[in-house]
């Protein structure tokens, strides 16, 4: 199987205030509108905001209704964890868990989008595996 793109969708419960949010308060960038929701620009990926209610997986016994994010996360890799805490907090972003280096190795602090889905900002430190190319 050969992915050439891969998109994020989130269904929020009020599509205005998430669009809002991730536009003017995360200050992502818009990639296309629709009637009914906007693909943000996201890294090398996207984030589509949609205004649609039900997901149906499988054979259809499985379905997702509505915006319910538990479990749900989007982990976005940030250049510098200081500045991007900071500039959350200036906009008003409510930090859920304060930046910190985890057992793993990354700079992590979690923030929330207005429907409660977790959001981890993510700064790789020099050295770690993730950034260092381990080939000979």
């Amino acid at each position: 199987m050969e992915i050439l793109s891969s998109r994020i969708l989130v269904r929020p419960h009020d599509w205005e205030v998430s669009q809002r949010f991730y536009a003017e308060t995360l200050g992502l960038a818009v990639a296309r509108e629709f009637p009914g929701g906007v693909v943000f620009f996201l890294g090398t990926g996207y984030l589509e905001v949609s205004k649609s209610g039900a997901v149906a997986t499988g054979d259809g016994e499985t379905e997702r209704s509505g915006a319910r994010p538990e479990g749900d996360a989007l982990w976005l890799q940030v250049r510098s964890l200081p500045d991007a805490v900071a500039e959350v907090r200036e906009r008003g972003v409510r930090v859920t868990r304060e930046p910190r280096r985890e057992p793993w190795g990354l700079d992590e602090c979690w923030i929330a989008d207005p429907d409660g889905r977790a959001i981890v900002l993510v700064e790789i430190p020099p050295g770690h595996p993730i950034r260092t190319d381990l080939r000979e």
